[in-house]
């Protein structure tokens, strides 16, 4: 079983080279991020390498327990909860007025992948607490602001998102949990379901961001309200005390993540209500729960990429020491059996996997630059425009990137051949692992309806226009090229955006007369979209690489690598988009054309 490695060189890479960092060190309170990004990364490998990843085998196997409303995460974990707080990991990316560091979030994207791709079960629980940070600091009052953040930011207590119900999986507005007005305060009564790491044995106290309706707020969505209702209520002096109302009635026994307990919280159990405080305007709770689940979205986006990359890292290991077949020319002279990894077929997987992973990857840091951008520049159209920038992205790095990540995972098993289904290997777990990213914070169809609906739709395309004419500007640039292989690359993107314009030109414009027919094939417009945007990041980095090796280097081996893997996503990867086009214009009216009746298996013969 292979360890889990950062790949530092290639995250310096797209950090300075395509996302911008030294760009980004001249906003406003990340002056010093560009001096520190280096030592950041090598320690955060360290921690991921050293800490983390030892314990991510013995997590999947021995799992979270749960006795009598308790649960207590696998061996290792709490120690190295602890270690990882002391460390100052969760206040990464918080401001330094609550104890954090204040770097930005393109720093944080490379360290999430890393403790993801060393150990999810434990990466989880940790990335709940900035969540719940950021939607404090956003929304919260002063008093709630000093209350609650330094605690999670230093780890002593620690956060969820408390969303969903047993009739309320993603349509929200069917949320039955109720807050009586108590006091200042509320009575929480209801129950809330998948709720990652809502009971464990690693901190004093957890917070649980709650979704709840007011007595006599409006239906639906506009009638949903959020409170902080913590698990032992705070004293005035800061401290947790008193156990609250609200309870762990059990665990569930998951695919994968083992080591996360995915927890049913009972609020109101003991028949008191669980106390709690509005966060924000009654009837807001939603907008300001989606604080959260924009920067979960972007995380699982990010989780993939990590898990994708492990998976690849142990399929390539692997074919390098699994020797089996012999060279398929007929003319070779040595006629002894080769390692695997010399085979046509098994080098295309690895190929592609090693193309998509980079290709994701460079589209979430430079979103993750855009972040720190619509966040910290002085200038509010320029705030403006990458605010716009994110919201099309974010439906993308999470449904794009989970997706593709899945099929990553599948095909490193693949490369293991057996072996891949025997558990010992270990990247059968991390196929287990990643199946969970479509579909928690939103499945790909959700990501999907709201790229069309929210992004594409509701502006008119005006956001999509304005980014497809960048990645145009650029492909005639890359086709351009002196450089053979640049241009090959430049004239793949250039279809790959044409297809991209015409299939948003085509959902707009059924969108006005049969929405059913523009949402049918949503989910292939935004994979599209996913391979259009990597492919432009992919282009861009060739282009890079192709100048700094006509320029001579050092680093000349690494540059060839990566412009000959930006060839492989060009002819690979890119090329479906016209596929994916020919689903969206063609396709969506046979999608509704089939009934309910038709997609039934067990009809009468006539």
């Amino acid at each position: 079983m292979s360890a889990y490695k950062a790949p530092l060189r290639e995250m310096q890479f797209v950090l300075r080279e395509l996302a911008g960092l030294d760009e980004i060190a001249k906003l406003p309170g990340c002056e010093e991020s560009a001096g520190v990004a280096e030592s950041v990364l090598e320690e955060a490998a360290a921690f991921a390498s050293g800490v983390l990843d030892p314990l991510n085998r013995s997590g999947d196997l021995e799992g979270c327990t749960w006795k009598d409303g308790n649960v207590t995460v696998p061996r290792g974990f709490r120690e190295a909860y602890k270690k990882f707080a002391e460390a100052g990991w969760i206040g990464l990316p918080v401001p330094q007025e609550y104890g954090g560091q204040g770097l930005p979030q393109l720093l944080l994207g490379p360290v999430l992948e890393m403790w993801n791709a060393a150990n999810i079960g434990f990466a989880n629980g940790p990335l709940l607490n900035q969540g719940a940070i950021e939607a404090i600091e956003l929304t919260g009052s002063d008093e709630q602001k000093r209350r609650y953040i330094p605690n999670l930011v230093s780890g002593t207590w620690t956060g969820t998102m408390c969303l969903t119900e047993p009739q309320a999986g993603s349509d929200l507005a069917q949320v039955r949990a109720k807050a009586v007005p108590d006091g200042d305060r509320y009575r929480i009564t209801g129950q809330k379901i998948f709720i990652t790491f809502g009971e464990h044995d690693m901190s004093e106290n957890i917070i649980h961001l709650v979704l709840a309706r007011l007595p006599n707020a409006p239906e639906g969505t506009r009638g949903i309200s959020l409170f902080i209702v913590p698990k032992f209520l705070i004293g005035s002096d800061g401290v947790a005390g008193e156990r609250n109302d609200v309870y762990c009635s059990g665990i569930e026994h998951k695919l994968g993540i083992n080591a996360n307990p995915t927890c049913t919280l009972n609020y109101g159990e003991k028949g008191t209500g669980a106390l709690g405080e509005l966060v924000g305007e009654a009837n807001k709770g939603l907008e300001n729960m989606f604080v959260m689940m924009n920067a979960a979205r972007f995380s699982v986006g990010v989780q993939a990429i990590g898990l994708a990359d492990r998976a690849y890292q142990s399929a390539l290991a692997y074919a390098k020491e699994r020797v089996q077949g012999r060279d398929v020319n007929p003319m070779a002279k040595d006629k002894s059996p080769k390692p695997i990894v010399a085979h046509p077929d098994v080098r295309r997987m690895l190929a592609t996997m090693k193309a998509s992973i980079e290709a994701m990857r460079a589209l979430a840091l430079v979103t993750a630059a855009s972040l720190d951008v619509a966040a910290r520049h002085p200038d509010e159209k320029t705030r403006k425009e990458h605010r716009a920038f994110i919201e099309l992205m974010i439906p993308i790095v999470k449904g794009w990137s989970t997706e593709t990540s899945t099929e990553i995972c599948s095909t490193a098993l693949q490369v293991f051949g057996g072996m891949g289904y025997v558990e010992e290997t270990g990247i059968a777990q991390q196929y287990r692992d990643v199946r969970i990213t479509p579909i928690y914070e939103g499945t790909t169809g959700i990501q999907a309806m709201d790229l069309v609906g929210r992004k594409l739709i509701r502006d008119m395309g005006a956001t999509a226009t304005a980014v497809i004419g960048r990645m145009k500007a650029f492909a005639g640039e890359a086709t351009s090229s002196s450089d053979a292989s640049v241009g090959a690359i430049g004239a793949a993107l250039d279809a790959g955006v044409d297809a991209l314009a015409g299939a948003s030109q085509w959902i707009g414009m059924n969108a006005m007369s049969d929405l059913d027919r523009a949402f049918a094939c949503s989910v292939p417009y935004l994979k599209l979209w996913g391979v259009v945007a990597g492919g432009w990041q992919t282009a861009r980095a060739a282009k890079i690489c192709a100048e700094r090796l006509s320029a001579g280097g050092t680093d000349a081996p690494f540059y060839a690598a990566k412009l000959a893997t930006a060839r492989v996503y060009a002819h690979h990867v890119l090329a479906q988009a016209s596929w994916y086009a020919h689903q969206v214009t063609q396709g969506a009216g046979d999608v509704m054309a089939l009934s309910p009746e038709q997609l039934s298996l067990d009809r009468e013969p006539s």
